[in-house]
């Protein structure tokens, strides 16, 4: 089927040439999703889909447009293609528009660990959301409720080419499975819901539908009994994912679109220092198995390992050809391209390098402070980097979790939350494109009360 999507990449491309493109390339992607939802052990929700679609970006000098369709009948096609050149000659020309340079092509395609041959049927992969949640019940009487259990698959594949010459195609897959359940504390009645999920590349790589509900329920039941907290400024110890929303949020600040509009706290910062001198990023697009891993990124540039952050030091943005044109910068090859859609920045595998405490020393250094287990809504201002969250989590007594804590607001500015990182864990773990261990800020306005 790859070589089948590839001559028909060609004879598109061959058509939009003759309908007056100087330059095109086209992405054709196929694939089958399926979900099921089960909430209090009877299915509620399953769906299931394949689908197939062709996206088509055509150069007329410096004018260009994007189509997709899902119909690759040939009168579909050749509709696709005079209507894209009709709608380039439409607009405004950019100087900086088109394809990257022929020479800057990927000349390698390793498959990069990325898809798994499993095919599971719709009994399995409704039985694991079902014993998920079966699992989250059985954990501990407080466990009253549930907001579901969801067992999710895909695999596809994407073909790139372009009117260069480049022709690239890789297979993915992906499996997970999210447990919800709702605790409730018997003399009081009040409740917290809290979640746990785990995704892999491949099926076998999965940790047990039990082990998934029995963490999820933990997490739960230890929020009961929640409380408000006076205001004060005090450290922050963030979890694993709290500390990767952080990391999305210095990912954001240095992506180029962001960038050559002059909005970004990190505007004009290559070579300076931005962190912590704790503080190495990498964004590795050859990543074995990574969620963000690929062989080539949506132009057809190389992916590679691309140093970010050195020791508190800022070595590079995330660029794509378009937005590395308007700021005079070679792309990082971190095109991200969906079909339909003309190129943007996107990381691949974006994380912050482990350091040597446990999650549990990290927590033992604090007399007293905040970890952090949950953050909610979007306070951020990417222009100057003031940060104000909503969160939960746990108050930090003696270097111990004294008790739960909820409805505060930590506030800051993340220009310099990056440099008062004090401690960086061990514990990095890849639940998707964008990852931190745990790690401990110095001191952060924490409101409640």
């Amino acid at each position: 089927m790859t070589n089948g999507y590839a001559q028909l990449a060609a004879d598109v491309l061959s058509r939009a040439k003759a309908c007056g493109a100087t330059e095109a390339d086209i992405v054709v992607a196929d694939g089958e999703t399926f979900s099921v939802q089960v909430r209090v052990g009877t299915v509620d929700r399953l769906t299931k889909a394949r689908e197939k679609r062709l996206g088509l970006r055509v150069f007329i000098g410096k004018r260009s447009a994007t189509t997709s369709t899902s119909d690759f009948s040939q009168d579909s096609l050749e509709r696709l293609v005079a209507d894209t050149c009709t709608l380039a000659r439409a607009v405004v020309e950019d100087d900086v528009s088109g394809l990257p340079d022929a020479a800057q092509m990927a000349t390698d395609q390793p498959s990069l660990d990325l898809y798994d041959e499993t095919v599971l049927d719709t009994e399995t992969q409704i039985d694991w959301a079902k014993r998920g949640e079966a699992a989250a019940f059985a954990t501990d009487p407080r466990i009253t409720n549930s907001e579901g259990a969801e067992f999710d698959s895909s695999s596809g594949r994407v073909v790139l080419a372009n009117s260069h010459g480049f022709v690239g195609s890789y297979k993915s897959s992906n499996f997970s499975l999210s447990v919800s359940p709702i605790a409730t504390e018997s003399t009081t009645g009040a409740m917290q819901r809290d979640a746990w999920y785990e995704v892999q590349r491949k099926f076998a790589r999965l940790a047990s539908a039990e082990s998934i509900g029995q963490e999820a329920a933990g997490r739960a039941v230890r929020r009961l009994g929640a409380r408000k907290v006076a205001t004060k400024r005090v450290p922050v110890v963030f979890d694993q994912e709290t500390a990767g929303s952080l990391l999305a949020n210095l990912c954001g600040a240095i992506s180029g679109y962001g960038l050559y509009k002059r909005a970004s706290f990190l505007l004009d910062k290559l070579g300076q220092t931005i962190a912590s001198d704790l503080m190495t990023v990498y964004d590795d697009g050859r990543m074995a198995g990574g969620f963000g891993s690929r062989p080539f990124d949506g132009e057809g540039l190389a992916t590679r390992k691309n140093t970010i952050v050195e020791r508190g030091v800022l070595q590079s943005y995330l660029l794509d050809t378009y937005s590395g044109r308007k700021l005079g910068l070679p792309s990082t090859g971190n095109a991200s391209r969906s079909v339909g859609e003309s190129p943007s920045v996107g990381p691949t595998n974006f994380y912050l390098v482990p350091g040597s405490k446990s999650a549990q020393e990290i927590i033992g250094s604090v007399k007293e402070g905040l970890y952090v287990t949950e953050l909610i809504g979007f306070g951020i201002n990417m222009v100057t980097g003031d940060y104000s969250k909503g969160a939960s989590g746990f108050w930090i007594e003696n270097g111990e979790l004294a008790y739960p804590v909820e409805e505060i607001t930590i506030a800051g500015n993340l220009k310099q939350m990056f440099k008062d990182i004090e401690v960086i864990g061990s514990d990095l773990v890849f639940r998707g494109r964008i990852a931190s261990p745990t790690l401990k800020i110095s001191e952060l306005m924490v409101a409640g009360n």
